[in-house]
This record gives structure tokens, C-alpha cells and sequence, in this order.
């Protein structure tokens, strides 16, 4: 069963839409490399001054992995003004009937 990872830091939602926009081919190239380490689903999030980024990885060690692996994730940490560590939680993706 999959894992669903999400990464919780605080930063600013707006500086890292604007780097996004404006880096839009350099952050497609890492969801492409996430997509070849297995990642399923990738998403951005965010309140006032947390983002938030929630994915399906097959397990707990590919993301780690992955995530070791990317030189320009500090990057865009550093770009969406991002303080202090984030914080990592792996849940177990549930089967459920009523899912879509």
C-alpha cells in the first residue's frame, strides 16, 4: 500500500507562487524526476504563512530518496522564504469505498 507523505514548512505561499511562475520549467523537470522515483501525486498547499506539499509515494523510502537526491529543492525552500526545518508526516493511504 502506498504512503502518503506530506511536508509542512513555514514560509511564504506568494514568493513561492512567483518563483514557481517564473521557474516554471525547472519545477516541471523535478516533478518529472519525481514521477521516474515513483512519485503518483504531487500537490502544493498552503495557509497565510505554511506550505504545504502532499504526495503518493509507493513507500516511505523512495521519497526519502528522492528527496535526498534533489539539489534544488533547497533552492525553493530558500526562494519561498522558507524558516526553520520542515516537518515530514508518512500516512498509510486507506482503500475506501467512497473515494474519488
Amino acid at each position: 500500500m502506498s504512503v502518503i507523505m506530506m511536508l509542512r514548512a513555514k514560509g511564504d505561499p506568494a514568493r513561492l507562487e512567483t518563483w514557481a511562475n517564473d521557474n516554471a520549467e525547472r519545477l516541471t523537470r523535478i516533478a518529472d524526476d519525481g514521477r521516474d522515483a515513483g512519485c503518483m501525486h504531487h500537490m502544493f498547499a498552503a495557509s497565510n504563512d505554511e506550505i504545504v506539499i502532499i504526495d503518493e509515494w509507493p513507500n516511505e523510502a523512495a521519497f526519502k530518496q528522492f528527496f535526498a537526491s534533489q539539489q534544488d529543492i533547497p533552492n525553493i525552500m530558500n526562494a519561498a522564504g522558507v524558516t526553520g526545518e520542515p516537518h515530514f508526516t508518512y500516512l498509510r493511504k486507506l482503500s475506501m469505498p467512497d473515494e474519488f
